[in-house]
């Protein structure tokens, strides 16, 4: 088989890497795939705990899908027996354990969302149940033998933990080495994961030499940050990793037009750690985007645009890419209003309804504070004209326009009775 030059496959491949354990040897064993022609095998493990992803659980799919694009194996393994240990990494208490069943429902999910980044068609896919269920006493015995408690408790996490008192039940210490074990039984030459598994990943590549196998490399990439991190003064990307709670995500099941007004509001630069980190864009096209947008040549939005159809595309379709952005033009990038916009009546005993009061009784704030704050900073419009007096007073008998946000916009006509 025919390999891209090493230096062109290493520019891919380290690009987004936070660390890869070791550099050298990736360079070498690159070489020696172009001279024998036998790919590398790559592993991303996933296990699967919760039903529906965001981007940042793209990010290292996009990794092995570069693997994948330059003709080496990737293998994308299902925890079907480490899910239902439960991973530790960057718990502060045990993680609660998952049955079989729900761990193979779960899986379907991870896999239908996983196949639209990777060529389901060119890739190894395992489930590390094919092993691990198999495994008897005496070889799980053999298995702990391998590390000590003391190497264990570098852990942050366990760390901690056990500095505080708290308890670290035996089979959390296990499950890094089950991991490990899944690179012994698929004999990797790479393994793939976010900065929080590099304990676990350094793990496989230890046991392996003593099971006679050639060590495996380790490469993570980083924790997306979400949709509302910033570059700091150093210019560095700032900001919570992208997750649900924080509600900074952008999830790979939701509607084209939601993630395309998501991807529109990430921050001028931000957008380029998305590029980066998921684009199937070269390195070079999107070092001239960044020149691009320095020199006034393109537009922020129109670059943003860039990554949300593509973004679209990849988890709908082109079709769906193009109506989400006719229709974030027709609702958002202009004046035009939606066509969906809710009635809600809100009743008060006066005369009058304070803004802040309407807004949050609508929904569009939390609480009347939060809404007493956003009209002061300019933040919420009455009847298309920004308001900004926060102890402005609705009418009885009257019905109002709410519109709060500017990129995020959300609308409700209100009837004060």
């Amino acid at each position: 088989m025919s390999f891209p030059p090493v230096s062109e496959q290493m520019a891919l491949l380290t690009r987004g890497a936070v660390e890869i354990h070791v550099r050298k040897e990736l360079e070498e064993r690159l070489e020696r795939s172009r001279t024998t022609g036998v790919p590398l095998r790559v592993k991303l493990g996933l296990d699967p705990t919760r039903p529906d992803l965001h981007v940042g659980h793209a990010v290292p799919l996009a990794k092995l899908r570069q693997f994948q694009d330059l003709g080496h194996t990737a293998i994308l393994l299902i925890g079907s027996f480490t899910a239902m240990v439960g991973d530790p990494s960057g718990q502060n208490d045990l993680r609660p354990r998952l049955t079989r069943e729900q761990v193979l429902e779960a899986a379907k999910t991870y896999t239908d969302q996983a196949f639209k980044i990777l060529d389901e068609k060119r890739l190894e896919l395992r489930w590390n149940s094919e092993w691990l269920d198999k495994l008897s006493a005496t070889d799980m015995v053999e298995l702990m033998a391998k590390m000590t408690v003391a190497r264990m408790l570098e852990r942050n996490d366990f760390g901690q933990r056990f500095a505080e008192g708290r308890p670290i039940h035996q089979h959390e210490f296990l499950y890094p080495l089950l991991q490990g074990y899944d690179s012994v039984a698929l004999d990797c030459d790479m393994e793939l994961g976010g900065t929080d598994q590099l304990f676990n990943l350094m793990v496989g590549r230890d046991i392996m030499p003593r099971y006679g196998l050639t060590p495996q490399m380790v490469l993570t990439v980083p924790l997306l940050e979400g949709t509302d991190a910033r570059i700091d003064e150093n210019g560095h990307v700032v900001g919570k990793k992208m997750s649900k709670s924080a509600g900074n995500y952008i999830g790979l099941k939701e509607d084209p037009l939601t993630q395309y007004r998501k991807v529109m509001q990430i921050d001028d630069d931000v957008i380029f750690r998305y590029f980066e980190l998921l684009s199937s864009l070269s390195t070079e096209a999107i070092a001239d985007l960044k020149r691009a947008k320095q020199s006034g040549e393109r537009k922020p939005q129109d670059i943003k645009a860039l990554f949300a159809r593509e973004l679209v595309t990849r988890f709908h379709d082109a079709q769906a890419a193009e109506t989400a952005e006719a229709d974030f033009q027709r609702i958002y990038a202009s004046d035009a209003l939606p066509s969906d916009i809710p009635e809600q009546t809100v009743t008060t005993e006066g005369a009058t309804l304070w803004i802040a009061k309407a807004l949050s009784s609508t929904g569009l704030v939390k609480s009347t504070g939060e809404g007493k704050r956003l009209v002061e900073q300019g933040g919420v419009e009455l009847d298309q004209q920004r308001v900004t007096d926060p102890q402005l007073q609705l009418e009885r008998g009257k019905r109002y326009l709410l519109r709060v946000g500017s990129k995020n916009r959300r609308f409700v006509y209100v009837t004060v009775a």
